[in-house]
């Protein structure tokens, strides 16, 4: 089933934008926090840790690797201890298993660090598709996608990733207030036709790979993902010492399509 009928109602909200007004911050001075972001997948457990760099400063994304970091299995009593790999990530190659509780605990510098959360099962990827839409200023190549949801239950959440050949494109946290019959629908505008006038964050090329991945994710993740969004640090995942970040277990599944702009069909 295609929603099409909602394409043009999300394609106008896209569009239009809020005025900009120049403000003058004073950012204060503190010191470096610590960031985990974590994840448990059937492929095993990731878990990078790095500082926050100040405002003024250069992004610095060098990984923390004199830490202790365990992954108890609650459901059934298994610790494992994570070990670094050659990019300074801690890791190991345990399969989530669906439906079971996990606690990460990271020790560092006398601090301490815990995190809970559930393993989500994966969804199915229904279709994916672009669509060229007619905008007062040009064409927009408008990337469709959809995905199965329980439609028996509400409040089901996903985070959701665009890769252009391999590279993260964007990303969006979503829930299933637009789902139809147990059917989820994620729609982003992607490239003008004329290609001279985007810039390379957005543009796409005839022969690009766009890969969609899509993570069932718990409430209090999504409440994260889009505090990331409007640029605040969101709700604290983490309970002992402060630091940022998240821990999640889930089963992304991925798609791909090639983007050949002249088998575009127009909305009509």
């Amino acid at each position: 089933m295609k929603l099409y009928s909602i394409i043009p109602a999300m394609c106008m909200m896209l569009l239009f934008v809020s005025c900009e007004k120049e403000l003058d911050f004073k950012y204060h001075d503190i010191d470096p926090l610590t960031v985990i972001e974590a994840q448990l997948t059937p492929g095993g457990a990731k878990v990078a840790i790095t500082y926050t760099t100040p405002m003024d400063q250069p992004m610095d994304r060098t990984h923390l690797t004199d830490a202790v970091v365990t992954l108890t299995d609650l459901t059934d009593g298994t610790v494992y201890n994570l070990h670094t790999d050659a990019e300074g990530l801690f890791v190991d190659p345990t399969p989530g298993i669906i439906g079971h509780d996990y606690r990460l605990v990271v020790e560092r510098d006398g601090c301490r660090y815990e995190a809970d959360a559930t393993m989500y099962p994966p969804t199915e990827i229904e279709s994916l598709e672009f669509n060229w839409i007619k905008m007062p200023y040009d064409y927009v190549a408008v990337f469709e996608a959809q995905f199965r949801d329980n439609k028996d239950s509400d409040g089901e959440c996903y985070w959701v990733k665009l890769y252009r050949n391999g590279e993260i494109y964007r990303w969006s946290e979503m829930d299933d207030r637009n789902a139809v019959d147990g059917v989820c629908t994620y729609l982003t505008m992607t490239t003008r036709k004329d290609t001279d006038e985007e810039d390379d964050d957005t543009v796409l090329f005839d022969g690009d790979v766009i890969t969609f991945t899509v993570s069932p994710i718990s409430r209090a993740m999504h409440d994260y993902l889009e505090a990331l969004q409007n640029d605040s640090n969101g709700p604290a995942m983490f309970v002992g010492d402060k630091c940022l970040g998240y821990f999640m277990a889930t089963s992304p599944v991925s798609d791909s399509v090639e983007f050949h702009p002249d088998e575009i069909p127009e909305y009509k």
